[in-house]
């Protein structure tokens, strides 16, 4: 698997979550079961991200030691010379 899916659509990102769970060797039931959730659930969230919350989808990032990045489109991430990462 590649290092960086850039994300446009949910529809993208419900594709995305699923490869990292199979990639990862994974059962949705396992997955389900760290999350607190049914495999119902995690089902229903994995095929419909959309309908989501941001909390939800990052705990199962977490679960599937994904980390969330947000970068301007187009822009490459660069660490700032003073040792801060961020732009703020």
């Amino acid at each position: 698997m590649h290092n960086e899916f850039p994300i446009r659509t949910s529809d993208q990102l419900s594709g995305v979550l699923q490869a990292f769970r199979k990639e990862s060797g994974l059962s949705q039931t396992e997955v389900a079961k760290r999350m607190g959730l049914t495999q119902q659930k995690l089902s229903h969230l994995e095929r419909n991200a959309h309908n989501v919350s941001a909390d939800r989808v990052l705990k199962l990032l977490s679960v599937l030691g994904v980390e969330l990045v947000l970068r301007r489109a187009g822009a490459s991430w660069s660490v700032d010379t003073n040792g801060k990462d961020h732009p703020w």
